[in-house]
């Protein structure tokens, strides 16, 4: 890590040879380690330290972006270079608000020591004692086990000076039969919150539970959701319409049903960037602060999350979201997502469904329809046909086209317990409940 005062003084290196020219700079290092396992083996451990610079120098209304992972005079040098010759041949971006002034920003915890310092033959240990036992159950035994910490700083030339620091643990395992399979993933800033064995053997029984799975019949049922599906609903709901550019641009699920009500009251969703319940950072990719956004409260629709650009286009304060500079074009997204947790457990859940679906997790989801945020995709790893109460026998995958808008208005129960997962993209992590619903189309199966 390089610490603060090191990537402050980069960040000064940097606009001292941009001279006059209005300038940002974000830094962005990180100390990465993986293993991986397969065929109940371990076959892969990898480390990963990087850094990673990158630049907006304006002229006018005209912007030049580089990037570079040399911090010597001479890579600093060339990358100040580049952005100026990228600003002089750019055309004008008449929406750009200019560069943000400096501001406070909040104190969040998200760094543990243990986390950053984890070796690999911690994460062996743990990953081998489960492949151990996968391959003694006649069963296949894959998936990752990653930990490390990254630190990230964003200044400008009007004075801004944003530092973070971060840890992050990830685990993921997937257990497969002949016919059946079960995956479990634990997330987390603290490595030492991420039971791994008892998802490794939640896995493995899930696999062994849905061996001989049979055929249903398609149509609307009722479905329990575990958290991996229901972290699928937020994310597609987030990707496609809870930031502000998808409103502007008229094809979120959002349009039209601002401060209306069109979900069960038993939904909350919002995005805070200082919960450490999450895995938070204080401020975006602008040096912008972040602070709690509700999206929807008790069924009803709040609004989108803003980056600079939008909200001075809509007339709103910023929310703190702008996305790095190369990947701006998508707009403002939530990257701290909650929903909250209710009063029920899964078991009671269950016990209170007639006739449904168990669901363990959605796979392959895929945007049919951006304005109901229609999607299509397949269950994978366990789905459990509910009778009475209880869990009759395993079916196979099932293919569904269902509006997730429409599916969250149909809740009927939330879980009592949340989990936090962690996505690949951007670092984007949510903490979802299990959920009760009582409508939701399955269009045939899989195969």
């Amino acid at each position: 890590m390089l610490g603060r005062k090191k990537a402050g003084d980069i960040c000064k290196e940097v606009f001292r040879r941009a001279k006059n020219d209005p300038a940002e700079v974000l830094l962005f290092s990180e100390a990465q380690n993986l293993t991986r396992f397969a065929n109940n083996h371990i076959h892969q451990n990898v480390a990963e330290r990087n850094v990673t610079l990158i630049m907006r120098l304006l002229r006018g209304k005209r912007i030049g972006l580089a990037t570079t992972n040399r911090l010597d005079a001479e890579g600093l040098d060339r990358l100040v270079e580049r952005a100026r010759a990228n600003a002089e041949v750019s055309p004008e971006d008449p929406d750009y608000p200019g560069l943000p002034e400096p501001a406070d920003y909040p104190a969040v915890q998200g760094f543990d020591q243990h986390t950053a310092d984890y070796s690999p033959q911690d994460r062996a240990k743990a990953v081998g004692e489960l492949c151990r036992q996968t391959l003694e159950k006649g069963l296949n035994g894959s998936g990752l086990f990653s930990t490390g910490a990254s630190e990230i700083a964003i200044a400008n030339t009007r004075g801004v000076f944003a530092y973070h620091v971060s840890s992050n643990a990830d685990f993921q395992i997937l257990v497969a039969a002949e016919d059946s399979s079960g995956r479990e993933q634990g997330s987390g800033w603290q490595v030492s919150k991420i039971p791994v064995e008892s998802l490794g053997q939640l896995a493995i029984k899930k696999a062994q539970d849905g061996k001989n799975p049979r055929n249903i019949n398609s149509g609307e049922y009722t479905v329990v959701l575990t958290p991996y599906a229901t972290e699928d609903i937020l994310n597609m709901l987030n990707y496609y319409g809870m930031g502000a550019q998808a409103v502007l641009e008229a094809r979120s699920w959002m349009c039209d049903r601002i401060g209306e009500k069109v979900m069960s009251d038993l939904v909350d969703i919002w995005d805070d960037g200082v919960d450490s319940a999450g895995v938070p950072t204080p401020f975006d990719f602008e040096g912008v602060p972040k602070r709690r956004v509700n999206i929807v409260e008790k069924g009803v629709v709040k609004g989108p999350v803003f980056d600079r650009i939008t909200a001075t286009k809509m007339g709103e304060d910023t929310t703190g979201h702008a996305l790095p500079p190369t990947m701006r074009s998508f707009g403002p997204i939530a990257t701290n997502l909650f929903m909250s947790s209710g009063a029920s457990s899964a078991e009671e859940m269950i016990k209170s469904t007639k006739r449904g679906l168990y669901i363990s997790r959605f796979w392959y989801t895929r945007l049919v329809h951006p304005r109901d945020c229609v999607i299509t995709g397949m269950t994978r790893d366990g789905v459990f046909l509910i009778e009475n109460g209880e869990l009759t026998y395993p079916v196979k995958d099932l293919r569904f086209t269902q509006s997730y808008v429409e599916a969250l208005a149909e809740v009927e129960s939330v879980s009592n317990e949340t989990r936090l997962l962690m996505s690949e993209f951007g670092g984007q992590a949510t903490r979802v409940p299990g959920l009760k619903i009582s409508k939701f189309t399955f269009t045939g199966l899989t195969v």
